[in-house]
């Protein structure tokens, strides 16, 4: 659909890939749903292929706990992020405003944190080096952030700042009004952070070979890119908040910054074992 008078296209898809009638408990099936079971089937059949090509430890029976921690950390993890890093006013309001998933609100850092808290207890619980497990986790993410990308686009949320490049999209605000020609950053980032990605950690995880590098070196590499790919598309999104946290930086180029100097330590530290290996 394009905007009266102008050659943009409006932003007109709905978030419920499927409505249910008023006698269901729920209102129907959303795009942002589906793309969370998207992201886990991928990372399933990743780690499975990677069971098949002996470049992982982790049988069938382990494959399954392991997506179940996933699923867990990735659910918790984002739901609390968000609310701690950028609706804290909401929470602070109404404390039990954190088990409202289905008003939408995840957060990509909070969701890494919950998955990396579940990986130390997985680590654990089955005797995986806990490094060695992140580098195979790590390679499992980027398609789960693509598809969540989409949904991002399909919900008309998290769009970018004002442009009038001819892609540009004009959006709904939650009144109904019209926004601003504005960019898909949505898309760009689904590009960046999933397509784009994606390709770098495949190729990274299957043309090197694991008794050659440090444990936990993939980890580090995949922090800094995601990091580096994130700030790239947070310079087209308009901010999730209004208030700056430092030197004008938006909150999500800020902790990505945090996450590529966390991804830096690691990957010293790799290096540095690796070399006295």
């Amino acid at each position: 659909m394009l905007a009266p008078q102008t050659a943009y296209k409006v932003h007109d898809w709905d978030p419920f890939a499927i409505r249910f009638s008023d006698s269901f408990l729920i209102e129907g099936i959303r795009w942002y749903g589906i793309a969370y079971v998207l992201g886990f089937i991928t990372a399933a059949l990743l780690l499975n292929l990677y069971y098949k090509r002996k470049r992982s430890p982790l049988g069938k029976e382990a494959q399954t706990n392991l997506i179940t921690y996933i699923i867990l950390g990735t659910v918790v993890g984002g739901r609390i992020g968000y609310m701690l890093l950028y609706d804290f006013a909401s929470l602070l309001a109404n404390p039990l405003s954190i088990f409202a998933v289905w008003n939408g609100g995840m957060a990509s850092h909070g969701g890494m944190i919950g998955i990396c808290v579940a990986l130390i207890l997985f680590s654990r619980s089955h005797s995986i080096p806990f490094w060695k497990l992140t580098d195979i986790v790590v390679t499992l993410g980027p398609p789960g952030i693509f598809f969540g990308r989409i949904a991002n686009y399909i919900n008309g949320e998290l769009w970018g700042k004002v442009t009038t490049v001819p892609w540009a999209v004009i959006f709904h605000h939650s009144d109904g009004s019209l926004t601003a020609p504005r960019h898909p950053s949505q898309l760009y980032q689904a590009g960046l952070e999933g397509i784009l990605l994606t390709v770098c950690v495949q190729l990274r995880f299957w043309l090197s070979s694991p008794d050659k590098r440090a444990n936990g070196h993939i980890t580090g590499e995949f922090l800094i890119a995601y990091a580096a790919l994130r700030v790239i598309g947070e310079h087209f999104r308009e901010p999730d908040a209004f208030v700056s946290l430092i030197f004008g930086l938006s909150r999500g180029t800020f902790y990505s910054l945090i996450m590529a100097v966390i991804g830096g330590i690691i990957l010293y530290r790799a290096a540095k074992k690796n070399a006295r290996s």
